[in-house]
C-alpha cells in the first residue's frame, strides 16, 4: 500500500483485509493486594500477583455473595476450581468452611496461595496445582456444598466448568460462577442447576446457582 503524506500504513498495523488493526485495549490495572472482608482473618491481605487472565473478585462483590450465602459457611465443603489469588477460597475458609479446596494451574500462583496458607495456618485448606476442568472430572460426585467458579475471561470456559462443576455438588448446594455475560436457564436447566442470584459489577456477572430443583428458592435478583 502506498504511503500517504500524513503517515505510511505497514503491515503491522493492518489486517489480513488491509483494514486499519483495532488498538489493544489497554490492560486494567489490577491491585496488588485484597483483603478478607469477614470471619476470623478479617482484613488479612492477600497478595495479587501479575499474570495473564488474573483478575481478582473486588471486594464489593464478595460481599454481595457472602450476604447471598449468609454470612457463616460453619461445616461446608469448597471448592475453588480457579484460586488465583485464593480471594474466595480464603474468604469461605475465614467464615468456618471445613473443608476448601484450591485448584490453580499456574505452579507460580499455586505456590503463593501455599504460602498464604502457612502465614494464615489454615489448616482446613488444600492447594492443588492442576488444571482445573480436569480436577473436577475425576473428582467424586456430591462432594461439596458450595463450588466456586471464576476462570480466565479470554478462555470462555464457563459452560464446560459449570458442566463439570454441577455433578460435585451435593443436592440443595451452591455454584457461585463469575463471567462475561448472564447465564440463564437456557444454560442451566440442562445441568441441574437454578438462578438464585445474578448481580452485575462493570463486565462481570456473577451467579449464585443452586443445585436443586427441589430445594426452598430464594426469588432470583439483580443487585
Amino acid at each position: 500500500m502506498r504511503a500517504s503524506k500524513k503517515g505510511a500504513t505497514t503491515a503491522a498495523n493492518v489486517d489480513g483485509a488491509g483494514r486499519p488493526r483495532k488498538a489493544a485495549a489497554p490492560r486494567a490495572s489490577l491491585p496488588r493486594e485484597v483483603r478478607v472482608i469477614g470471619g476470623v482473618w478479617k482484613r488479612s491481605k492477600l497478595p495479587v500477583a501479575d499474570a495473564p487472565g488474573l483478575r481478582p473478585t473486588p471486594d464489593r462483590v464478595r460481599e454481595t455473595l457472602f450476604n447471598w450465602l449468609g454470612q457463616s459457611l460453619d461445616g461446608w465443603r469448597c471448592l475453588d476450581a480457579y484460586a488465583g489469588s485464593g480471594a474466595l477460597g480464603f474468604e469461605a475458609a475465614s467464615r468456618g468452611a471445613a473443608e476448601v479446596t484450591m485448584i490453580e494451574r499456574d505452579s507460580r500462583l499455586a505456590r503463593g496461595l501455599r504460602e498464604v496458607q502457612a502465614r494464615l495456618k489454615a489448616e482446613q485448606v488444600r492447594v492443588e496445582a492442576a488444571d482445573a476442568l480436569a480436577w473436577m472430572a475425576r473428582s467424586a460426585p456430591g462432594r461439596f456444598e458450595l463450588v466456586f467458579i471464576d476462570p480466565p475471561f479470554d478462555a470462555d470456559a464457563f459452560l464446560p466448568a459449570l458442566k463439570a462443576a454441577a455433578p460435585l455438588v451435593v443436592d440443595g448446594g451452591f455454584v457461585y460462577l463469575e463471567a462475561d455475560r448472564a447465564f440463564g436457564d437456557a444454560d442451566l436447566a440442562p445441568l441441574g442447576l437454578v438462578l438464585q442470584r445474578h448481580g452485575r459489577a462493570g463486565a462481570v456477572h456473577f451467579h449464585l446457582l443452586r443445585r436443586s430443583y427441589t430445594a426452598p428458592q430464594m426469588p432470583a435478583e439483580a443487585v
